[in-house]
């Protein structure tokens, strides 16, 4: 039994190093393979569509060439195909990591826009947790910021209208629940959110209202009569203005602006988006 033990660890001893021989020779001939040739052949598969194939052969020639002017076309490569195929941390962990390397570079904007395309691609419905539409919109206006004459600068743009509206969104929805409870302070900060950043938003009409409906519920009749004046000089049409005119109304007052208030100051500033 003795001698059969050494013959089974001798045996396994010399596969181990057969193997390790060989992953030694095939990190070799890797490494022999210039950064060229790997980019060329990573830019061919992914012509062919073969996106996986093409993300490992620029994943070897970021790993083999770290820093060459190759390695850095490859970062972005890597960006576009996990973005093609709904990888879209890796596409963004492959554009920041871009972002963070080469800053000033040409397709700098093009970096931004996938990360903004990515977490776009993630955006939930408007009951649940909307940090992939805070981070998309975040990318979008940093990308309209820096490279505001871009060839993205209008698709990114079209769509950090969507993500504010959906954020505007949200906080309508928190707001409306809030002043179901009755708890009116709760329910006119969320209101707040979106009159001072989401004025481009179609929720901002509603906004009005409710801090018009939140305002009047506290006693705080000036800035309720403030909130339906300023809905009723932007948006004099809507049923918003004429519920907000009604409800006024039964208490014997009526729409009137104080110019002091922070909701008449709030339209006459720039929106953030």
């Amino acid at each position: 039994m003795a001698a059969i033990l050494k013959v089974a660890l001798l045996t396994f001893a010399v596969g181990l190093a057969a193997c390790s021989s060989k992953d030694d020779l095939d990190d070799l001939e890797l490494n022999d393979t210039p950064p060229e040739v790997l980019y060329n052949e990573g830019l061919s598969l992914r012509v062919q569509g073969r996106l996986r194939q093409a993300n490992d052969k620029f994943e070897q020639l970021d790993r083999l060439y770290p820093y060459s002017e190759f390695a850095k076309k490859s970062l972005v490569n890597m960006a576009y195909v996990n973005f093609s195929r709904g990888k879209y941390p890796e596409a963004i962990s492959a554009a920041n990591r871009f972002l963070t390397l080469y800053p000033g570079n040409d397709d700098a904007a093009y970096a931004l826009y996938i990360i903004g395309q990515s977490y776009f691609r993630q955006m939930p419905d408007i009951t649940r947790d909307q940090e992939a539409t805070e981070k998309a919109a975040s990318a979008f206006q940093e990308l309209l910021q820096r490279y505001p004459d871009s060839e993205y600068a209008s698709d990114a743009e079209a769509k950090l209208r969507v993500a504010a509206d959906q954020l505007a969104g949200k906080e309508m929805q928190i707001g409306r629940y809030y002043l179901e409870k009755r708890s009116y302070v709760a329910a006119i900060n969320r209101f707040k959110v979106v009159v001072l950043r989401y004025q481009t938003t179609r929720h901002v009409e509603e906004a009005l209202f409710r801090l018009t409906e939140s305002y009047y519920a506290l006693g705080v009749v000036n800035e309720a009569q403030t909130a339906a004046a300023v809905l009723g000089h932007n948006f004099p049409d809507t049923d918003w203005y004429k519920d907000a005119y009604s409800l006024l109304s039964k208490g014997g007052y009526e729409p009137s602006e104080n110019r002091g208030s922070w909701i008449s100051k709030a339209f006459k500033g720039m929106t953030n988006f």
